[in-house]
């Protein structure tokens, strides 16, 4: 079967003499591999800049459901005039990583795509916040958001029980920590967490992501950003 799909690029590893295989996070069918045939050597007909992380492309792919191995017949970039700068790349580089080590391929999530495309190519007027609001968004779309229970009775957060708790341990965030991820959790405005707390946070996040899915590991993104976004 043929047909059109958006996708966003997640990775790319050679393939042959001038492939390579793409795993792109489509619209239409949620996570899928595709050979690109081209795209290396000096004539190839599909430009590698085409395929760098979080690329948005307009796609026709061949789909058959009993391979895991697809091919691109078609396709064209739907966001090549964003600009290439430090603070929007790293910020790419990020959500790709963290889709890329959280998704597997599985039913189509639309919801999930739209709100990634849309950060894809969003102003940065907010950069600070985007990484901790970006994981918290996939938390809820993969089934494992944090229970906001959050109150003086039960202040700490468990890691591993994905909720508050009134006693602290080694699995639990320090009660100050606690609070600042139960404000993010409760209200879509920015924050005005300091850089430490969102620091601590998103490196609570990435423990919290390897707790609850398997494979997100070897995470490194995070570690530039903790440069860049001060």
């Amino acid at each position: 079967m043929i047909l059109s799909t958006p996708g966003l690029v997640l990775h790319t590893t050679p393939y042959a003499e001038s492939s390579v295989v793409a795993k792109v996070f489509t619209r239409q069918l949620g996570l899928r591999s595709y050979i690109i045939k081209g795209v290396r050597g000096r004539s190839g007909r599909v430009k590698q800049n085409l395929l760098q992380p979080l690329s948005s492309l307009d796609m026709v792919v061949y789909d058959n459901p009993r391979t895991d191995l697809n091919y691109i017949k078609e396709l064209t970039p739907r966001n090549p005039g964003l600009p290439s700068e430090p603070v929007g790349n790293s910020l790419r580089f990020f959500m790709t990583e963290v889709l890329y080590k959280a998704l597997r391929e599985a039913e189509p999530m639309p919801a999930l795509w739209d709100y990634v495309d849309e950060q894809s190519s969003a102003s940065r007027e907010a950069k600070a916040n985007v990484p901790v609001t970006f994981m918290l968004k996939v938390a809820y779309h993969m089934g494992i958001e944090p229970m906001d229970n959050h109150s003086r009775r039960e202040p700490y957060f468990d890691l591993q029980e994905g909720r508050f708790v009134s006693e602290p341990d080694e699995n639990t965030l320090p009660a100050g920590l606690s609070q600042t991820l139960h404000e993010y959790l409760s209200t879509e405005t920015q924050h005005a967490a300091s850089l430490q707390e969102r620091t601590d946070l998103l490196d609570a996040l990435i423990v919290y992501f390897q707790l609850h899915l398997s494979g997100f590991s070897h995470f490194h993104s995070h570690e530039i950003l903790h440069t860049i976004l001060k």
